[in-house]
């Protein structure tokens, strides 16, 4: 039985409501996901909320809610109401409050505990509410014992808690990375890990799985005084989607996560606990955590407080959603921070779809409809138009490359750098003049001309497709090709598998370009 692809976001908090960046880690997963559908891999995608912990029940006393389970039921589908705005295509929508997830954390639990990685202790630690984390006072930001994640106060706090022996996989994790250097990614990341927690004296320490100072989250199984850490808790969601406890023939299928996509602010408990705690419970490790950068609106930090943050239901209303995937995605290389703004998302459209693509392709479908030029099959190259293929047969390799290696920046310029080269050859090659010679010579070199002018842009919009569904879809009709006939709308292939469509000649005969509207009309900014 042949593996699925399993790609998974974090799960998200849901204390308040979804933002830009969870929109970003949602959307590298999807792009990944369509594209692996593409090529014609069966794949399993996952997303969902984290709902337990201290900070969801004061939350909701806080906000006048009846329960914690009452805020968690109204904020939850605001995150699947935004992923379907985004057309993302996840396979389950998890909740931490979802029975199933539940019983197998308590599974879980019970696993690593008999295999004596969970012991109970009294602690006294500082403790930081806002992310729910005990700190060794070296660890804490000076003056003011700070938390060294958020910088917030903790507060010195004495428990009798539950600690998973996270320390009794340090070396095996080392070695780990040691010999799969492409565990944690980007680069930068898998070094940070090394330096700040595996390689640093006091990096990795035995970590707090319980609480007893509230109510909301999993009980301990055993010992109901007691809920489940909200992490140790959260991170079980990936396994429970994979089915682990529950069908073991579905988790030998989609068992282990190729890739982990989270933000790099939670890398630590991704790529040290994670994996300590598989190990812990005797199974296999995921293939790859990558974590993505920081987004900053035009060089700030967006919070509330500075009343920078950009509500992504906003952009999708304004720009579109396949405009706003396309952005975010080709602005800041993922696994990096990188800033967005206004200017950035029209300046861009302009630039790169408006007067690249959809020029290119607004231009050649006019000249076809007004010449009446039906594509007869692809005979071969004549003079003019080594430049052209050079640059559209090494769009192949290097698209596919960057796909794989998450580096979606580097794929949609190898887009672009063929958009260059195929207005650069409309201009060059100029069928506006070509069409005056009515010869029967001319009308061949004007139908060649289009021909390659056209099949530039096919392959443009195939390679767009796990980017931009919806316009995508619009474009290849314009090309001949029916709604769906292609891709269906989760990119699952239908035809030729994707790389097989990205070889250049794939354009069948007996097609023409048709205009009908502009697939990407010009934009203006705001003006303030």
């Amino acid at each position: 039985m042949p593996k699925a692809f399993y790609v998974t976001t974090p799960i998200f908090y849901v204390n308040d409501v979804p933002h830009l960046g969870h929109a970003y880690a949602a959307l590298g997963a999807d792009v990944l996901a369509r594209f692996m559908r593409g090529c014609g891999r069966e794949v399993v995608f996952s997303t969902g909320t984290d709902e337990h912990g201290l900070k969801v029940e004061k939350a909701s006393r806080e906000k006048g809610f009846a329960s914690p389970q009452a805020l968690v039921d109204e904020t939850a589908p605001r995150y699947n109401a935004l992923w379907s705005k985004l057309a993302i295509t996840h396979d389950r929508f998890i909740r931490t409050t979802d029975a199933d997830h539940k019983a197998v954390a308590a599974k879980f639990w019970e696993t690593v505990a008999a295999n004596g990685f969970i012991e109970k202790r009294q602690y006294q630690g500082w403790y930081c509410v806002h992310e729910e984390t005990f700190w060794p006072e070296g660890q804490l930001q000076q003056p003011g014992n700070l938390c060294p994640d958020c910088g917030r106060p903790t507060e010195l706090a004495t428990e009798e808690n539950y600690f998973f022996k996270q320390t009794a996989f340090v070396e095996r994790l080392r070695a780990h990375l040691e010999a799969h250097p492409d565990f944690v990614a980007p680069a930068l990341r898998r070094n940070e890990i090394l330096g700040s927690y595996l390689n640093a004296p006091d990096g990795v320490h035995d970590q707090s799985i319980s609480r007893s100072n509230f109510t909301w989250g999993i009980p301990v199984p055993g010992d109901p005084s007691q809920v489940i850490y909200v992490w140790f808790d959260a991170l079980i969601n990936y396994i429970t989607m994979a089915g682990w406890g529950q069908d073991d023939a579905r988790f030998a299928k989609v068992w282990p996560a190729d890739v982990h996509i989270i933000g790099k602010d939670i890398l630590r408990f991704h790529a040290v606990l994670w994996p300590a705690m598989l190990m812990a419970a005797g199974i296999e490790l995921p293939k790859k955590v990558f974590g993505t950068g920081l987004i900053m609106n035009d060089g700030v930090k967006m919070s509330k407080s500075l009343g920078n943050a950009i509500d992504p239901n906003d952009w999708i209303e304004r720009f579109g959603a396949d405009t706003v995937r396309y952005y975010l995605l080709r602005e800041i290389p993922y696994g990096q921070d990188g800033s967005i703004s206004e200017a950035g998302i029209v300046g861009r459209y302009n630039a790169e779809l408006a007067n690249g693509l959809g020029n290119l392709l607004s231009r050649s479908a006019a000249l076809c409809e007004k010449n009446q030029v039906t594509f007869t099959a692809w005979v071969g190259p004549q003079d003019g138009d080594a430049e052209l293929l050079a640059v559209a047969q090494g769009l192949h390799g290097r698209y596919l490359v960057a796909m794989e290696n998450l580096a979606f920046h580097e794929a949609l310029e190898a887009v672009n750098e063929l958009v260059r080269a195929a207005n650069k050859y409309t201009d060059e090659r100029a069928p506006w003049t070509l069409a005056k010679d009515k010869s029967d010579e001319g009308r061949l070199r004007l139908a060649h001309a289009l021909y390659c002018i056209a099949e530039a842009g096919r392959l443009c919009l195939t390679a767009l497709v796990p980017f931009m569904p919806q316009v995508t879809e619009k474009g290849l009709a314009n090309l001949g090709y029916p709604a769906g006939s292609l891709f269906d709308e989760r990119g699952r292939n239908q035809a030729q598998p994707l790389p097989q469509l990205l070889a250049w000649g794939v354009l069948p005969a007996g097609l023409s370009l048709s205009k009908g509207e502009p697939l990407f009309p010009r934009r203006e900014a705001a003006k303030a």
